[in-house]
């Protein structure tokens, strides 16, 4: 049994070396077939030297004229134009290579989002897909890349790994099947996620946290933190009925994931669908204004404002106290600790029952 075989080729030829052969085998030359075209001799020459392209029409004039059926010359000629497109797409890509050493290349590739390779080209190849942009160059101009390049007061900040853990999310949450975003539902478990503040390690907890959050329509991602991201959360919508929370654990801090946490939430009830929030993203007063409220729905949610109150009016924030606070309104002691070290009323070296999680 025969087997078709199709060779493919990076080479751009000229669908005029063709047309020069078909000439040539047919007695023709360039001049006698422009006039039986009705076209100027000029035109059919700069067609065989590829300076021209074969229209359909020309395709079609070719056909009456040499017999070679149009779609044959169309092909010719789409099948140039794309190589010749490919070969100028491949010396724009070594331009932005250059541009590499800003992508935590690594870190996507364990989370098999892009290509594991060492090859500058294909790392350049698999982020344009991973970032869905044509180029590199682009990326900047993106709106939902722009919160991770509006951080400017942080000259330290990588801008393109933010993007880049941002993008990861994206795309993680996407494969997260949650309900629909219910305001009401989200409500009436903020009691649930709270008390899940108690268990000690993520394994107890984390997947009940995760189903929580997909009955109200939130899709929770957790990525390793990205070096030189600064960022301990982010809350954005892939599409209005689905919210993302993301979280980098960065640290390990149970209290700071907790804060984290509930911040972002204050996000998804407080404020507009249409963007993203970078924790500490405080670069203009109204974002500035927008983080102070995500924060004190934390703070209040965590803790109820009148409780602590009364509780620093007592003065007394040793262990046993702390302990016995915390247990009176249902949190864990080290969200009680991490508050005073906020309001510096307690030493940061003492970490009266805060503990760090275990990521697994």
């Amino acid at each position: 049994m025969a087997t078709e075989q199709h060779f493919v080729t990076d080479i751009a030829i000229p669908p005029g070396e063709y047309l020069e052969e078909v000439l040539e085998d047919m007695g023709l030359n360039q001049a006698e077939l422009a006039r039986r075209m009705g076209r100027p001799a000029q035109a059919v020459n700069e067609i065989i030297k590829g300076d021209k392209a074969i229209t359909p029409e020309t395709s079609i004039q070719l056909e009456k004229v040499l017999g070679v059926p149009a779609h044959i010359w169309s092909g010719l000629e789409s099948e140039y134009r794309l190589i010749k497109a490919s070969q100028v797409e491949a010396e724009n890509a070594k331009k932005e290579e250059k541009l590499l050493v800003d992508f935590p290349y690594l870190e996507l590739s364990k989370l098999e989002l892009v290509e594991k390779t060492r090859d500058p080209l294909t790392k350049v190849q698999s982020l344009r897909r991973f970032f869905g942009v044509s180029s590199l160059f682009n990326l900047k101009g993106v709106r939902s890349f722009s919160p991770a390049f509006r951080q400017s007061t942080n000259n330290e900040i990588n801008h393109e790994a933010l993007a880049s853990w941002l993008r990861a999310g994206a795309l993680i949450a996407n494969q997260i099947e949650c309900d629909e975003y219910c305001k009401d539902t989200l409500l009436s478990k903020i009691s649930d996620i709270r008390e899940l503040t108690l268990k000690k390690e993520p394994n107890d907890f984390f997947p009940k946290l995760e189903s929580l959050l997909q009955q109200c329509g939130i899709a929770l991602v957790v990525i390793p933190h990205f070096k030189k991201t600064y960022t301990t959360g982010a809350t954005f919508w892939v599409k209005k009925s689905k919210g993302v929370i993301m979280m980098s654990l960065r640290g390990g801090w149970a209290d700071i994931f907790w804060f984290s946490l509930f911040h972002e939430l204050g996000h998804i009830l407080l404020h507009d669908k249409r963007h993203t929030f970078l924790e500490n993203d405080t670069h203009s007063s109204e974002w500035k204004k927008q983080e102070n409220e995500a924060d004190k729905f934390s703070q209040i949610t965590l803790i109820p404002e009148k409780e602590f109150r009364e509780f620093k009016l007592l003065g007394n924030f040793s262990y046993p106290s702390i302990k016995l606070f915390s247990k009176n309104i249902g949190v864990s002691p080290g969200i009680v600790t991490g508050r005073l070290q906020h309001e510096k009323l307690m030493s940061y070296k003492f970490h009266v029952g805060r503990i760090r999680y275990k990521w697994k």
